[in-house]
């Protein structure tokens, strides 16, 4: 009796994601192959923050698990880019670049476990906005468990103009 060997897709290590209600649930090959930041602002409505944060594959490294029929998506006509969400709880599951149709991009969010890259890169970071969070001291806001905020800055006391 001989014993069919498993392609190495087959395996190799994967990575599950879900959306937030648990209906569409995929998964890829680890490590992914990139990660990275985008400030752009078609990401930035679709996730409704000030950036999403994606990690990078293969298609051919990237499998639905459940939920296909599910998942709904959006061709934004301007770009060409793809973006896939779950129809039940609106969760973004996916992103295809019209660029590289080869690629897919999954928030990183959806995954609880390690991915294998770090965010290093920033696309569109010429769309930074203005009200992002840039690391300031958070103190806890009183009376209002698990709330932290930023305390305003003090202003600088008015000096007396010069004389002359």
């Amino acid at each position: 009796m001989t014993t069919r060997r498993q392609p190495a897709d087959e395996q190799a290590e994967r990575i599950a994601a879900a959306c937030l209600c648990g209906a569409v649930k995929v998964d890829i090959q680890y490590p992914a192959f990139w990660a990275w930041h985008d400030h752009g602002r078609p990401s930035r409505l679709a996730h409704g923050a000030v950036y999403a944060t994606y990690v990078g594959t293969w298609r051919k490294r990237f499998r639905i698990l459940k939920g296909k029929r599910t998942v709904r998506e959006y061709l934004d006509k301007e770009t060409g880019n793809t973006r896939a969400f779950c129809s039940k709880c609106g969760t973004p599951v996916w992103y295809v670049r019209k660029s590289a149709p080869k690629w897919i991009n999954i928030p990183r969010a959806l995954f609880t476990a390690r991915t294998g890259r770090e965010p290093r890169y920033h696309l569109n970071y010429s769309e930074l906005q203005d009200w992002i969070f840039t690391g300031a001291a958070l103190g806890p806001l009183k009376n209002y468990p698990g709330v932290m905020y930023e305390r305003p800055k003090r202003k600088k006391r008015n000096e007396p103009p010069p004389m002359f």
